[in-house]
């Protein structure tokens, strides 16, 4: 069992999309959650910038990769024999409780207002929903339903949990910075991006201050060498 076990955990890798979200702290909490489940990427499209609170430090135990387009970032994780699976209530969703899982999977989170758009669907391979037993709400924050799936779909796969001391689980040391690594754009693209979110700021979009937040903006820390 244990050899069955091994194997599985090789063989399947997890993979996070969020495209556009629009509270950038959420994808702080989800690189949290995605540390702790054994997430191999967490992948963002279109906006790059975001906010690390909520992370607790585990920003610096995740791998990031960006892509401008959904569809670049749907050939990436199809060349890496990936199912992309949307975290949505369709018709067609299947309970994520049932773990229709079948290989490495991709988890493509909407946003948190209007759920996954028609273009965001229709990279979709399958969808899952979140079963819930009380009638007080319509669904769950983004960040909470990512981790419910991405739990999940660590115990389909056969993750090993990680070693517990007192309360809490044993984090690991730091890893060394890989650089450009996480992000595989040309400096021209890079370039490019800059000037636009400039251009941005300058007409009050993407602000990077809040009256109740300290951002912190990890696109330097994160993707450049």
């Amino acid at each position: 069992m244990e050899k069955e076990d091994e194997k599985k955990t090789e063989e399947y890798k997890s993979y996070v999309v969020v495209h556009n979200i629009a509270k950038r702290h959420n994808v702080g909490t989800l690189a949290r959650s995605a540390t702790a489940f054994g997430v191999a990427e967490l992948i963002l499209v279109g906006r790059r910038d975001f906010n690390a609170f909520g992370s607790h430090g585990s920003t610096s135990h995740m791998r990031f990769r960006h892509f401008h387009t959904l569809s670049l970032a749907r050939t990436y994780l199809k060349e890496r024999g990936c199912d992309i699976c949307g975290v949505e209530i369709t018709d067609n969703a299947m309970p994520v409780n049932a773990h229709p899982f079948r290989k490495s999977t991709a988890f493509l989170v909407g946003n948190e207002g209007t759920g996954l758009s028609p273009k965001e669907s229709e990279m979709c391979d399958f969808f899952v929903y979140i079963p819930q037993y009380g009638g007080g709400t319509a669904s769950l924050n983004v960040t909470v339903a990512a981790s419910i799936v991405l739990q999940h779909f660590a115990v389909w796969a056969g993750f090993s949990e990680r070693t517990r001391e007192g309360n809490k689980f044993i984090v690991a040391d730091k890893p060394a910075s890989t650089g450009r690594k996480f992000c595989a754009e040309t400096a021209e693209s890079i370039a490019e991006e800059r000037k636009l979110k400039k251009e941005s700021a300058a007409n009050g979009f993407f602000s990077e201050s809040g009256s109740n937040e300290n951002p912190s903006n990890l696109l330097d820390s994160l993707f450049d060498s």
